[in-house]
């Protein structure tokens, strides 16, 4: 079941980051929206960022994680971030030349340590299923899965407990049918 936070404090503390965005945006598969998600604009700013991640670890205390682990890039410092506050370990699955994600540089899971899974932003879910999957490789239990923004409006599910500091239905439409540039609206290549 997915649980989020309050949205207006997540909402604002992204806005004051400049990485919540209004606008006319081209995404990089190509389709357009009206709402851009900058997340390395959150990333460089500490407070905002630990902010978030604090909503994270105040939500997953109930799970009672042994282990944080994330995806490279963004997810490494959410990881880091969530278990720095919860107390606990971080570590991070790295993309593999074949597919896939590994925990690799020595990185180990102890057999049914309970690990939360954390990203910066999900959007079709695949680095978080490559995580559980690299988890459920070494023999880990998977506690939960959460994420700083939840793009998908809600409709994400790990089969396991998730939590969104900040669910977002962005639609996004193919350039001849976006009502932005039927509006003439300039367009912002991301």
């Amino acid at each position: 079941m997915a649980e989020a936070a309050e949205p207006n404090g997540a909402e604002r503390l992204l806005r004051d980051a400049t990485a919540l965005l209004d606008g006319h945006f081209q995404l990089t598969s190509g389709k357009h929206s009206a709402k851009y998600v900058e997340k390395f604009r959150l990333l460089e700013r500490p407070v905002q960022t630990e902010a978030l991640c604090r909503m994270i670890a105040q939500w997953a205390q109930a799970l009672r994680p042994q282990l944080v682990a994330g995806p490279t890039t963004g997810g490494i410092i959410i990881s880091y971030e969530v278990a720095r506050l919860l107390g606990l370990r971080s570590i991070f699955a790295e993309s593999l030349n074949g597919g896939g994600r590994a925990f690799q540089r020595g990185f180990t899971i102890a057999h049914g340590e309970r690990v939360l899974v954390v990203d910066d932003v999900l959007t079709t879910g695949g680095s978080v299923r490559e995580v559980l999957s690299a988890v459920r490789d070494m023999e880990g239990a998977v506690a939960g899965v959460a994420v700083l923004i939840d793009r998908t409006g809600g409709k994400a599910d790990f089969g396991v407990p998730f939590f969104a500091c900040l669910t977002l239905d962005l639609p996004s439409y193919e350039a001849p049918h976006c009502p932005l540039c039927a509006e003439k609206m300039p367009l912002t290549v991301t």
